[in-house]
């Protein structure tokens, strides 16, 4: 009985926002008292112990069901999401590693009685989303129900003085969904007002789902003074570049009059690369470099072989290596970069654990720069970017909520091509396009990656 009024209610709220319902006429829909969502569970965060990572199933920790919906502070917002999307940090929550995020959750508990709500014995993931306000707090001033909405996952506290300069440099700056709770991957969603941005209007709601953490991280890394500060005529060397990051990093370059390198390790990955308008291709798997000797000590005979290959290519060294893979490119990447270059860094996929020859990176006066999500500044100025149809998304699948478990699965395991999309709320693809004339003047720059 439960289970059939929510559904009724969660009906109702569709079909509100699908047949353009006012704020006003939202407003007055009463939210249910649980949502359905995915989630990981404390009680399991110990599942994986012994099991190396590769062997690790996002499929066995990432659960779907009914959660609690909270009351929502003076400051946030709810939302009904219409779509959101799978990035690695979700695969990280469902592996329990690098830590497992319940200690985060208890750590944001003991801030305040309002942060306390996120201290649960489950965790809702997600780190993405697109949909409709439905209810906002006491203090929110610049949004209202029935605003059309994307989420960045920038969860920081404005009462903090250390995060006014660089919203990322706040003592306590979070990433929303990964190491806060009631994350993008559910049919509703509490966020902090200030982490909303308008939903571009050309494009649905899975295909604005996807773009708002991969996107805006690649802006801060190449883009943004706070990164490798990119200008025109750098030539930068992109690892994965068909991949979530990778794939907005080659339009940043070519969008900044750069010259993009795309590291890829398939000849259809390739295909993707050039149609999207990136001249320079390395594929990884046909090159066979092999950075570590048997013995796991590195090898810089392969490091400059992948130099020469660059100089082959476009006849200088890189003045800019986009790093994200980690352990099994670093010390190349290291290595690569021109002297006085930057190597921008944020996450690290095949490994945390790296090391390099410092006797090439100081004697040859190189940077490397750590780098993380982006402020609230650099997150908007790459969603409008979005919304001008100058950057597109890069998604490749959609999936239903139902189906995290798998996507997920598919992204630990580097099956996957650009951005993975999720159905919440949303019942099919192709809905939520306002802009049908921005929509089609990009044509088939929304397809690159749906093969």
């Amino acid at each position: 009985m439960a289970d059939s009024r929510y559904r009724h209610g969660m009906e109702k709220i569709l079909q509100a926002i699908m047949n353009g319902a006012s704020g006003e006429e939202l407003a007055a829909i009463p939210l249910p008292d649980t949502y359905r969502a995915a989630f990981v569970r404390k009680e399991d965060e110990h599942m994986w112990d012994g099991v190396a990572s590769q062997d690790k199933d996002p499929r066995k920790s990432i659960h779907i069901g009914q959660v609690p919906l909270p009351e929502i502070a003076p400051d946030e917002v709810v939302i009904a999401v219409m779509a959101s999307s799978i990035n690695f940090n979700t695969v990280w929550s469902a592996l329990f590693e690098p830590i497992s995020t319940f200690g985060a959750l208890a750590r944001l508990g003991r801030e305040s009685s309002w942060a306390k709500r996120h201290d649960l014995d489950y965790h809702i993931v997600g780190s993405d989303a697109s949909g409709v306000v439905l209810r906002v707090g006491s203090a929110v001033r610049n949004w209202k129900p029935g605003d059309k909405i994307t989420v960045h996952c920038n969860h920081v506290d404005d009462q903090d003085p250390s995060s006014h300069s660089d919203s990322m440099m706040g003592s306590n700056q979070r990433i929303w969904g990964y190491e806060t709770n009631f994350g993008g991957l559910a049919d509703l969603a509490v966020v902090k007002a200030n982490q909303l941005m308008p939903k571009p209007a050309h494009l649905t709601w899975e295909e604005a789902a996807v773009n708002a953490l991969c996107n805006s991280t690649s802006y801060r890394m190449l883009v943004s003074p706070n990164g490798a500060n990119m200008k025109q005529g750098d030539v930068v060397l992109i690892w994965g570049a068909s991949g979530g990051i990778g794939a907005y990093a080659v339009q940043y370059v070519l969008n900044g009059g750069g010259i993009p390198i795309g590291v890829v390790s398939s000849e259809e990955k390739e295909e993707i690369l050039h149609e999207m308008g990136c001249e320079f291709v390395i594929n990884r798997k046909k090159a066979n470099y092999k950075f570590f000797k048997e013995d796991g000590s590195h090898d810089e005979k392969e490091w400059r072989r992948l130099g020469s290959d660059i100089r082959a290519l476009v006849g200088e060294d890189p003045d800019i290596v986009f790093e994200h893979p980690g352990r099994s490119t670093f010390a190349a990447s290291i290595y690569v970069v021109k002297k006085g270059g930057t190597v921008v860094t944020c996450a690290a996929t095949s490994g945390f654990m790296m090391e390099f020859d410092n006797r090439h990176f100081w004697m040859r006066l190189k940077k490397l720069v750590g780098s993380h999500f982006a402020n609230y500044k650099e997150s908007y100025e790459a969603n409008r970017l979005i919304q001008k149809g100058m950057i597109h998304p890069v998604m490749s699948q959609v999936f239903t909520l139902e189906e995290v478990g798998e996507a997920s699965y598919q992204v630990h395991n580097n099956m996957h091509e650009g951005k993975l999309g999720v159905l919440c709320l949303a019942p099919e693809e192709g809905l939520g396009v306002d802009d049908h004339e921005l929509r089609a003047k990009v044509g088939d720059k929304l397809n690159w990656f749906r093969r």
